[in-house]
């Protein structure tokens, strides 16, 4: 062992500390989304800085709170890149103040509603927080993933029972797949020429309403999902709301689209859900899937932690052997159900767009 006194053993000590440490960032983000402390420094888009105690008189008007804690958290999340932070000027004895940054605006509630904050509140739920410390079980025996271990049923069927859950996920997918939708829409054109469009697992249909408005030569829309989501899907033109089991059939169309449903599934799972599709679709027919794509080496930038983190998310909360797969793996299990064709297009950071050709 080296001397406790060099410079690498004091760097290790260092590193421990903040990975053992860590469970404060998602805590502070999740409090100063609870706050609302994004909308209360955007002010339609004024993002001038504030103290805390500025923020803290916008968030709570009661004129309770503690400005000093707010503060702690807001000087946590901006060495995370969440806020801007503003010192005195000339290290005087004035307040610290604090703005928004690109990665903090993503928590402002835009014209539709929409923003990343239920997605933060949607996985720090207290149920989904009982199984973080059961994740070890993962590795222990598979057979169940630590959700299900710690509130007696697997995550899905927990939510469909408890209507706040399911209301707060379908906003957190509204959410991020808006601002993907449109990145994609932009940089992706698979969409040509198909005249039926399937959305498997569309939920609202927020990803067929924003297909169709761009291509209107797409006809007519199914949006797949459990009856018990569809009941509760808005009225979209253009669009039919289906119910049924993905892994019993889907409906016929051009195409086939898909976002984050492969990831969740095991390999077998995936199989069967993919002969659907292919059942289902004309020669000449593909399968559009949007999903996480890990890359083939690990490292340490933002991209590669973000999908491995999702990687232990899925582990832990919806399946021990659904997972976030690599391009070729993904490949793989599309030959083995009969696809001859595959294209990877990386319109985005986080999701790739895997396109199966029949």
């Amino acid at each position: 062992m080296e001397d406790e006194s060099s410079e690498n053993r004091k760097q290790a000590r260092l590193a421990i500390l903040e990975l053992a440490n860590m469970i404060s960032v998602p805590m502070a983000l999740n409090a100063v989304v609870r706050l609302n402390v994004a909308d209360a420094i955007w002010q339609g888009g004024v993002n001038s800085p504030l103290s805390a105690i500025e923020i803290l008189t916008r968030v709570l008007p009661s004129g309770n709170g503690d400005a000093e804690n707010l503060q702690r958290l807001l000087r946590l999340l901006a060495s995370y890149g969440v806020f801007n932070e503003h010192s005195p000027s000339g290290g005087g004895e004035g307040e610290r103040k604090y703005s928004l940054t690109d990665v903090g605006k993503t928590l402002v509630t835009d014209k539709e509603g929409l923003s990343f904050a239920p997605y933060v509140l949607q996985h720090h739920q207290d149920a989904l927080v009982r199984a973080w410390p059961l994740v070890h079980e993962a590795v222990v025996d598979p057979s169940k993933e630590p959700f299900e271990r710690a509130n007696g049923e697997p995550a899905y069927s927990y939510y469909l029972k408890q209507g706040n859950m399911n209301e707060l996920m379908v906003k957190a997918m509204s959410g991020v797949s808006v601002p993907f939708m449109r990145a994609m829409l932009q940089a992706y054109d698979g969409f040509r020429g198909v005249q039926r469009l399937v959305d498997v697992g569309g939920s609202g249909g927020d990803c067929l309403r924003m297909i169709l408005q761009k291509y209107p030569n797409v006809k007519e829309g199914i949006n797949f999902d459990l009856p018990e989501v569809v009941a509760k899907a808005p009225q979209i033109p253009g669009v039919t709301h289906v119910g049924g089991d993905m892994f019993k059939s889907i409906p016929q169309a051009d195409a086939i689209f898909m976002k984050w449903v492969l990831t969740t599934w095991t390999d077998d799972e995936i199989k069967t859900i993919m002969q659907n599709c292919y059942n289902s679709l004309p020669e000449g027919g593909k399968l559009i899937a949007c999903e996480p794509v890990l890359p083939e080496n690990s490292d340490d930038s933002h991209r590669t932690r973000a999908l491995l983190e999702g990687d232990i998310f899925v582990m832990t909360i919806y399946r021990a052997k659904g997972k976030h797969r690599t391009e070729e793996q993904f490949r793989k299990l599309a030959v083995s159900v009969g696809f001859p064709g595959f294209r990877a297009f990386h319109v985005d950071h986080f999701y790739t767009v895997l396109e199966f050709q029949k």
